[in-house]
């Protein structure tokens, strides 16, 4: 079998402080299931062997309710599956915006360091990249960080 990339999020969403204990508990479940786990402000992100990750799923979304969550979003795909930017053809807006920062910054987003990753995110940001249905996925694709990298780029201004 092969490998399986899940992202979840629990609600509600805390602002400052500690992680809410649904989404440690979360976790739990997956670290607990062997799965290798990325904690993010906004989400996790585990991967394994697609059996592993398919069996722990009802103890991840267990343990996410019994800790008080309201709510349970769940993506699952295959390592490497495209993320849809809005059409998927090369003319999508979101792909011109990411043409157009590569221009500007000399190279692939992928071959950015991370000062260049970050500066990259903010030009997306400014205008108006993050605003498009998927866009933080698909961006950190191209770029080759987690979406939760994405998100803290963004949360750094």
């Amino acid at each position: 079998m092969g490998q399986l990339e899940a992202e979840f999020t629990s609600e509600p969403f805390h602002g400052e402080g500690p992680p809410p204990a649904h989404a440690v508990r979360a976790r739990t479940a997956a670290e607990d299931a062997g799965l290798t786990t990325e904690f993010g402000p906004l989400g996790t992100s585990v991967s394994g062997e697609e059996d592993a990750l398919l069996d722990a799923l009802p103890a991840i979304a267990r343990a996410a309710l019994d800790g008080g969550a309201t709510r349970l979003t769940l993506r699952v795909q295959r390592p490497g599956a495209a993320v849809e930017t809005g059409g998927g053809d090369p003319g999508s807006v979101l792909d011109g915006m990411v043409r157009q920062v590569e221009a500007e910054l000399g190279t692939r987003l992928s071959e950015l360091d991370r000062a260049g990753k970050q500066r990259a995110v903010r030009l997306l940001d400014e205008r108006g990249a993050f605003q498009l249905r998927r866009s933080v996925a698909a961006v950190a694709e191209q770029l080759g960080v987690t979406r939760f990298t994405v998100y803290n780029y963004l949360n750094r201004g």
